[in-house]
């Protein structure tokens, strides 16, 4: 149920990415559901170096999927969306799982992510899972430019955080 995107797969995480969106304008975070998902050259970075994964329906069709990076010797969440038709089933958390055993075979010891500290599907979801929050000064170089890049790209106007899960 779980498998590598294919190159026909990438729009269609596209469309997953803004239906996902679509539970933040409900809160009132219009500027995350208006944000643009990853290009289509992007998802295509990740597919082709076999870190984007999508999980799919009965027909192989994707209902979510997951981007995963490796920052500072650790493997990285860069982007987990789920389609709303398929919220509240675990989807999100089985493509992490799956992303863990990536990061395990290879010899990672931790995952890392940056989210949102008050969103309950965010911070308060992951640290249900067993994360927890970075301090800045535990802040790596790469989470550190990360964060940087998301404060110039507008998405800090909500309180956001690195988080850490040892593997």
């Amino acid at each position: 149920m779980i498998r590598l995107a294919r190159e026909g797969d990438l729009p269609v995480l596209r469309d997953i990415e803004r239906a996902a969106g679509t539970c933040f304008a409900d809160i009132g975070m219009s500027f995350v559901a208006e944000d643009e998902p990853p290009s289509v050259e992007t998802l295509r970075e990740f597919q082709l170096d076999g870190r984007l994964w999508v999980r799919v329906d009965a027909y192989d069709h994707p209902v979510a999927y997951l981007m995963a990076a490796v920052v500072d010797g650790c493997a990285h969440l860069d982007q987990v969306s789920v389609h709303p038709d398929y919220a509240n089933r675990r989807i999100g958390w089985s493509l992490m799982e799956h992303m863990m055993d990536w990061a395990r075979a290879r010899g990672l010891p931790a995952v890392t992510l940056t989210t949102y500290v008050e969103v309950k599907w965010n911070g308060p979801y992951y640290e249900r899972c067993g994360f927890r929050y970075l301090t800045d000064a535990e802040l790596t170089p790469g989470l550190r430019s990360i964060r940087a890049a998301e404060a110039a790209h507008g998405l800090d106007q909500w309180p956001r955080a690195g988080m850490r899960l040892e593997l």
